[in-house]
């Protein structure tokens, strides 16, 4: 494969975080190679080249090919069935549909559950628009396939999470730091109103409030017993959606149980459990949480969203 081209310093100032992304899916670059965090990216290399040959093979497989929209409804098709057996998932109870957008959240214990989750939405969800907070190392694993994962109704868009900044051991005050910085602020804020714009025509959002892998759905004790602060994800995504008034979609805590001998990676052919939580509606979010108008934060929220998910769950995976 081509090496990774890299932005000039004077790109990484300049460029927006639309013109990044866009260099990122069409041109070859590598925002991770040139903030120096290059092994982050690798290591999302092996996984990238396995999900880009999937998509690949949909495409190449199924007709007919010289009219899109069924070439198209095929290849989802297909998707869900050959997801069925390499990636097998119980989402039974999952609602089907949903006449307000629906955010999704769901605990993150693996890579696993993301393939459950597309077959899921693409067989019981049809054809709403679906959007991905993609942490950057994945996203740029999967960018180059993004106009055909696309077609398959899916609809990825990088994030910086905190752990993958840590990651990266940027020196505070550095061309680099001060890029990255400004970069992250501008894919959250990208995401959000994309977000907003799929939800108001009804569309589907999933997203880890964890914003990393980890084996239960709070970070750990002290989080769970309000001794420490949890990451304000959902909370943060709600403030932002419903300071539109026309705003509806709901909130859905989705428990993913995965299998007793699962790893971090894809657990292939190993069955996981879909879980849905009880919902948070539009009317109750704005009923409990916005009793105020503009409220700067909504107090509560994710830790009731994570106990919604973990209500779901044996205890070993609440903390």
């Amino acid at each position: 494969m081509t090496k990774k081209k890299t932005f000039t310093k004077k790109e990484l100032a300049e460029l927006s975080a639309e013109q990044i992304i866009d260099n990122i899916k069409y041109e070859n670059y590598s925002l991770l190679n040139t903030l120096g965090a290059e092994k982050l990216r690798k290591e999302m290399v092996p996984v990238g080249k396995i999900c880009n040959a999937i998509v690949d093979y949909f495409f190449a497989s199924t007709g007919p090919k010289r009219d899109t929209l069924k070439h198209d409804q095929a290849a989802r098709k297909k998707l869900v069935k050959v997801l069925s057996k390499l990636a097998p998932g119980d989402y039974k109870d999952m609602p089907k549909d949903s006449e307000n957008g629906l955010v999704v959240g769901f605990n993150h214990p693996s890579l696993g559950e993301i393939g459950r989750i597309l077959a899921m939405k693409i067989d019981i969800m049809g054809d709403k628009p679906m959007y991905f907070p993609v942490n950057l190392p994945w996203y740029e694993a999967l960018a180059p396939n993004f106009d055909r994962i696309k077609r398959l109704g899916i609809i990825i868009t990088p994030t910086i999470t905190p752990s993958t900044w840590s990651k990266m051991n940027l020196k505070e005050g550095s061309t680099s730091y001060e890029a990255g910085s400004r970069l992250k602020k501008e894919f959250r804020n990208i995401y959000t109103d994309l977000s907003h714009d799929a939800l108001l025509q009804g569309g589907v959002v999933f997203v880890a409030p964890s914003a990393t892998r980890q084996a239960t759905v709070f970070k750990n004790e002290q989080v769970y017993k309000k001794e420490e602060e949890i990451i304000p994800t959902m909370s943060m995504l709600a403030l932002k959606l419903y300071s539109d008034p026309n705003m509806k979609c709901d909130f859905l805590p989705m428990a993913i149980l995965p299998p007793k001998d699962y790893g971090r990676s894809l657990n292939l052919r190993k069955k996981y459990k879909l879980i849905p939580g009880e919902m948070m509606s539009a009317n109750y979010i704005r009923g409990k949480y916005f009793k105020i108008k503009n409220p700067k934060r909504l107090e509560g929220f994710d830790y009731e969203f994570h106990q919604r998910i973990a209500d779901k769950l044996p205890k070993s995976f609440w903390y």
